[in-house]
């Protein structure tokens, strides 16, 4: 009997604990699913959402076309063909599975192009409708941002998935048909692209221009003048109230021999007030630019930690999102951020440095699709999080803050004075300026040092201390930087911000172009790949054409124009030259140079070779014979870790210089600037030199922590 009562009571409790278990199976909610590009960015966006949300990451595209093929269907419409991308299958699969369980699935991809295709691609794969509204788009990665988007979520914008494919189908077909020529008829390895053999000329064009440049003569002088015991500095004007170059000795001796005393009169003194307006927020283009010449930074650099800025840094209580969208071409900043900033302007520096209200007005050019780069909190200021951020971080948060907060202040205000001297016909001018209000220099000071002229009046008589005429040539034009070559392919629409730091990194991966002293320099493929080009792709290196196609691609984001018909537009004359440039392009031997000694191994003659990183030394006997060397060029300073090898002078993969020795892997000493071979009087590290801005070089210690510098070398 109690045996009995025993299983009935231990099945009723089985039974009453499995009903439990099925309610509270029942009772659990099931969550929402956020699939974003980047697996930082989700723990952000989680946070943010709160326990009804999981967020996910798809690590970027999980469709793309075949790298194997054009993976284009040219007999229907130009439809591409999209593969799931390799290695991405158990991805895939955990995202269908969460999917499956979720109550709702958004899509929130970057807010561009390229995002809008991610999300499209991941409904196709998700099985969910297009037009569905689970999209959903911030432009800054911040609480009242995210949750803002997520009340007011969207369809799929099929016009940006549209201007999205026309590109990256416009792009295959020029690289997938130029390239193979280019191995079969230069060597392999080679490529093309629209984007990128545009920059490639713009940069072999100023390298001709360097070449053909014939420098001329010409001479300034500059005079020290005082009125009573205040001295102050005047160039000369001309003569006889007309201008005057000065070309050569001759004609500074004539002016010269008409100054027959040392007093000079005053004939003029203009006194006007002048305003400098405050430099609009960065835009990618801007920010690039403003990265490198300011802050040392390399293009891919920069988009490198201004995308860790943007997807969050923990400030000690989460990641938060500390600027918006990185790839933009807009000025624009909304009212939210303008009144933010006004009130921080007003608290900090006074409501007279706040111009809140203005507008902006943006670039015809611009796409217009995000704010302008910006801090998501301007009241986070870089010194108050500066302990949360590495020393990259906080150099580029600092550029991007004071830019932005300089954007909202009022204009500088400067007194400036001009004076006109002269004496039997000679005229020299001096110009100075002094600050009235300084305004958004407060927090942007982009302005020279005052310059101010002492008092000065019409007939005053000013003395002469003394004139030195100076010989000056004119230089030849400067190669362009990645940020002057940035700020050129900007200003003729070619390309776009998603596109600036891949270009300029694809044509030094292919060793058409290399860096010397930051600078452009072609390489000899270079030259031959443009050339051929240029004479069998007019189209497609030429400014404008490339401009135009841009400005198309623009109007099919915005519905007004098929992306299909741009292609076909496109493609039908490019087929065309495509067929004569297979039978007009005859093989091009790039032969070996003598390298002047021979193999240690075999014995016989090396070579030099072209590699995809550029020269090095071969056996000629290859392929009975593997042996390859490097080319090293040796600076004639002993290795100051191991004091052993000689410091050699060697590349990154991306043709980077930097310095080595030559024992290495034995000795791993490496060091950017170059060596000098002897050791800093303080700390006893070894001493570098550094170019400096302006075009000079110092030697400092390389101990970061020790301040001894020697003077700047001209």
């Amino acid at each position: 009997m109690a045996t009995a009562t025993t299983t009935k009571t231990k099945t009723k409790a089985t039974k009453k604990t499995r009903a439990k278990k099925a309610t509270k199976k029942r009772a659990t909610p099931k969550k929402n699913l956020v699939i974003v590009e980047s697996p930082a960015k989700a723990k952000t966006i989680e946070k943010y959402l709160g326990r009804n949300y999981k967020v996910v990451a798809s690590v970027g595209h999980i469709r793309d076309l075949k790298k194997s093929s054009m993976s284009i269907d040219f007999e229907n419409n130009y439809e591409p063909q999209y593969i799931n991308i390799r290695g991405k299958g158990p991805l895939i699969k955990e995202l269908k599975k969460e999917a499956k369980k979720a109550k709702k699935v958004f899509l929130a991809s970057d807010p561009d192009r390229e995002g809008e295709a991610i999300s499209w691609h991941l409904s196709h794969i998700l099985g969910l409708e297009p037009e569905d509204k689970n999209r959903v788009v911030f432009n800054e990665i911040t609480k009242d941002a995210v949750k803002n988007a997520f009340a007011e979520p969207r369809a799929i914008d099929m016009d940006l998935v549209d201007a999205q494919q026309a590109r990256r189908v416009l792009d295959r077909i020029v690289g997938y048909s130029i390239s193979p020529l280019l191995w079969k008829k230069v060597k392999k390895g080679l490529s093309a692209g629209r984007v990128q053999s545009v920059a490639l000329k713009l940069i072999i064009d100023r390298e001709n221009e360097i070449k053909a440049f014939k420098p001329e003569e010409y001479w300034t002088i500059d005079g020290a003048f005082k009125k009573g015991a205040k001295k102050f500095q005047a160039s000369f004007y001309g003569l006889d109230g007309k201008k005057l170059k000065l070309n050569n000795n001759d004609d500074v001796k004539d002016v010269l021999s008409r100054i027959i005393s040392d007093d000079f009169n005053v004939d003029k003194v203009e006194k006007k007030e002048r305003r400098r307006n405050a430099p609009l927020p960065y835009t990618t283009s801007s920010l690039q630019q403003d990265a490198a010449n300011k802050i040392n930074f390399r293009t891919r650099k920069t988009m490198m930690v201004a995308q860790q800025l943007y997807e969050g840094i923990n400030l000690g209580s989460g990641a938060q999102g500390l600027i918006t969208y990185m790839r933009t071409d807009s000025t624009r900043i909304s009212p939210v951020a303008q009144n933010q900033a006004a009130e921080f302007i007003t608290e900090r520096y006074g409501s007279k440095y706040s111009k809140h209200g203005s507008k902006v007005k943006n670039s015809s050019a611009a796409q217009d699709a995000h704010e302008a780069i910006r801090p998501s909190n301007v009241f986070q200021t870089p010194e108050s999080i500066a302990k949360y951020l590495d020393k990259d971080q906080l150099k580029l948060y600092t550029l991007i803050w004071n830019r932005f907060v300089a954007s909202q202040m009022t204009a500088a205000v400067f007194d400036t004075m001009k004076v006109t001297l002269s004496q039997n016909g000679v005229i020299f001018t001096a110009n100075g300026s002094q600050i009235k209000f300084d305004g958004y220099m407060a927090v942007y000071n982009d302005s020279d040092k005052n310059k101010m002229l002492p008092e000065m009046a019409e007939g005053d008589t000013i003395k002469k201390v003394v004139t030195t005429p100076e010989q000056h040539f004119t230089q030849t034009p400067a190669r362009y930087s990645e940020a002057t070559l940035i700020k050129t392919l900007e200003e003729n629409g070619v390309g776009r911000p998603s596109t600036y730091a891949p270009t300029l990194d694809v044509i030094q991966r292919r060793y058409y172009v290399k860096l010397v002293a930051k600078r452009f320099e072609p390489t000899e493929l270079g030259e031959i790949v443009n050339s051929l080009i240029v004479e069998f792709f007019p189209d497609i290196v030429d400014v404008k054409f490339t401009a135009e196609m841009e400005a198309k691609l623009d109007k099919v984001e915005i519905g007004k124009e098929q992306w299909q018909k741009v292609i076909d537009e496109f493609f039908k004359p490019f087929q065309k030259e495509l067929e004569k440039a297979e039978e007009g392009i005859e093989k091009i031997q790039i032969k070996d140079e003598p390298a002047g000694f021979d193999c240690d191994l075999c014995g016989h003659p090396m070579v030099i070779k072209l590699g995809r990183y550029g020269k090095f030394y071969a056996c000629s006997n290859f392929p009975d014979c593997h042996n390859t060397k490097a080319i090293t060029k040796e600076i004639g300073v002993t290795c100051p870790t191991c004091g052993q090898g000689q410091v050699i002078e060697r590349k990154t993969k991306r043709n980077r210089v930097f310095y080595g020795c030559d024992r290495y892997p034995d000795c791993e000493f490496t060091s950017w600037d170059i060596p000098i071979g002897r050791n800093c009087p303080k700390s006893g590290d070894y001493l570098v030199e550094k170019k400096v801005r302006g075009g000079g070089k110092q030697v400092i210690c390389s101990n970061e922590e020790c301040d001894y510098k020697e003077s700047v070398i001209k």
